[in-house]
């Protein structure tokens, strides 16, 4: 999925009330950018780090640039938009271009189930049991080679985790998907030390019969972010 805009290079002075970040341009223009991360961004939002944001020029918008990515030594990158994934998997599932779920055809977005909770895709196909999808973006790193998830407490993603649970129990197959938007990871495990909370839920979920697959992305300024191929993922 390439980015509507090019992208253009800043450098971050600061990210604050978590939506919004200020960053000066090449030629030394300071400006405001949508964030559109929610989360810690642990190891991500460290002043003086070598970002890209994406302009606009869109009269709804307030403000006129949007961070997209972190640029990380030997040109490697994360992407920070965690709205991004889900678009780019939707179209993914659409083209049966996703690892693990050939002659699923038909895909259903944020369809409500479980207990007042939406799922982020509901897959059925042909003579193949109804797949639950949940999808989690991964970004933080902090051993060489590794992403873990999450970088905050969630108490949100132990509930997603419960609900999948209750999925795999019924006969469905559930499936927590963990995207990891770094380029540099080579393999993807619980940061049980952040959440104890998550992690047990998580092995709750695995011993109910929920499936657990990383996938990393590509990413570029220039070409956007796309999958690239599935990373092991570890349980702590």
């Amino acid at each position: 999925m390439r980015f509507p805009s090019p992208l253009v290079p800043a450098t971050l002075i600061r990210r604050y009330k978590r939506f919004l970040a200020d960053a000066r341009l090449g030629d030394g223009t300071e400006v405001t950018a949508h964030c559109a991360n929610p989360g810690s961004m642990m190891g991500l939002a460290e002043p003086g780090m070598r970002i890209w944001l994406e302009p606009n020029d869109d009269p709804k918008k307030k403000l006129k640039y949007g961070w997209r990515l972190v640029e990380h030594d030997g040109g490697h990158f994360t992407g920070v938009d965690t709205s991004l994934p889900n678009r780019m998997l939707k179209a993914a599932f659409q083209a049966g271009q996703v690892p693990g779920f050939d002659g699923y055809d038909t895909v259903r977005p944020e369809v409500k189930y479980g207990q007042n909770s939406r799922i982020d895709f509901l897959l059925t196909g042909p003579n193949l049991p109804d797949a639950y999808v949940e999808v989690k973006s991964v970004t933080l790193s902090r051993r060489a080679g590794q992403a873990e998830f999450p970088d905050s407490v969630t108490a949100r993603g132990a509930k997603h985790l419960a609900e999948l649970a209750g999925m795999a129990r019924a006969g469905h197959r559930a499936v927590m998907l963990y995207l990891v938007q770094r380029t540099d990871a080579e393999r993807v495990t619980l940061a049980d030390d952040i959440d104890r909370a998550y992690a047990a839920a998580f092995t709750d979920a695995a011993r109910a019969g929920v499936e657990a697959m990383a996938l990393r992305c590509a990413i570029h300024p220039e070409t956007g972010v796309t999958l690239d191929a599935p990373v092991p993922f570890i349980a702590p």
